[in-house]
Formats: C-alpha cells, structure tokens, sequence
C-alpha cells in the first residue's frame, strides 16, 4: 500500500461502456503536507498493441479506423494505427497474436515485447504492452478488417518504413501507440 495516498471516498459514475468513477483521495506532499484532491478516472482495461514489420521488403503493417474521440477533437476520426485490442482476461501475447489476426489477416508466429506503458494516466487507467512481429507475405491467413459484432470495419495497409516515418512527421500519423512503435522500430531495427 502507498503511505502517501489515503483514497476517502470512490463514487460510480457510469458503467455504460466502461466504468467511469470519482475519486477523492488526500495525498502527501513532498514537504509532508497532506492535500485533499478530486479525479475522474476511466477504466477500460489493459491492452495490448503490435506493429507487424517485414525487414527485407522495409514494409510496415497498419490499420485505418474510425474513432470517434479524435473526430469530435477536430480531427477526421479515421487514425491510421497499429493493431491492437483490450486484454479482455488474456495475457497480453496471447491477445495481441489474436488482435493482429483479427484485424490485419496475419498470424504473427513469433512476438516480442518491447515495454509497457500508461498512454493517459492523469484520466485512464490503461496500460499498453508493446509487441513488434516479424511477417511475411505467406503469413496472411485472411483479409483481416476486425469484427463487425465489435462495430470494427478496419482497413488493413502495407506500407513502406519510410513513408510510415514521413506520415509521422506530416501527421498523418497522429495516434501516439503507433508512432511509439515506428519510433522503436526506427532506432533498433530499421537503421
């Protein structure tokens, strides 16, 4: 237990999509004070995110998706992304070889987990684990396009590295996950 947070009071704020609570809790300071504060947070679970790379072609897989946060945020709402999908009770490999399947048509025979990290921890709790996976062009077992029960109606793309990079820096390319990963693949793997 943390001795610098005292949680007094969790109230349900909504339980709709996911679950939505206030916290008042009174946290000590650096120089010992303690100071009484407030804070929504949002809980969705834990997911998992993969970005497919073939080191011979310099290719990269992604998907574009709708999202309706980034569009009432004055962008179009189609981001162009990395696979990825909620634990939902899995571990996070066993889940993001499923999520990559389900959404790009590839099976990922062999993942490796590069970090984890809060995306939005001043509001959500979400933790990513971060996978990268090797492919080749024999690994497509399917179109991919997500799940129309989940609402997903997600169009896979393949890539150049390069292009990935310039659509980076030209910000087409906005969703942090996925810049993270092209940035990692950028510094390790595709000098």
């Amino acid at each position: 237990m943390n001795d610098r947070v005292r949680i007094t009071e969790e109230k349900l704020l909504s339980d709709n999509w996911y679950v939505l609570k206030r916290f008042s809790f009174d946290l000590r300071r650096r120089d010992g004070s303690w100071q009484a504060q407030t804070r929504e947070v949002y809980d969705r679970g834990n997911g998992a995110t993969i970005l497919l790379y073939n080191l011979e072609q310099r290719t990269v897989v992604l998907t574009r998706q709708f999202r309706i946060p980034a569009h009432v945020n004055g962008h179009s709402g189609f981001l162009i992304e990395a696979a990825a999908g909620l634990l939902d009770n899995a571990s996070p490999e066993e889940r993001i070889r499923l999520e990559a399947e389900e959404e790009t048509g590839y099976r990922v025979n062999a993942v490796k987990k590069i970090y984890d990290a809060f995306m939005s921890p001043g509001s959500v709790t979400e933790r990513i684990h971060f996978f990268i996976g090797a492919y080749q062009p024999g690994d497509r077992t399917g179109d991919g396009g997500g799940l129309i029960e989940e609402g997903e109606d997600i169009e896979v793309l393949e890539l150049g590295f390069d292009q990935a990079i310039a659509m980076v820096a030209s910000g087409e390319i906005a969703d942090g996950k996925t810049i993270m990963l092209l940035q990692y693949l950028q510094l390790h793997l595709m000098r």
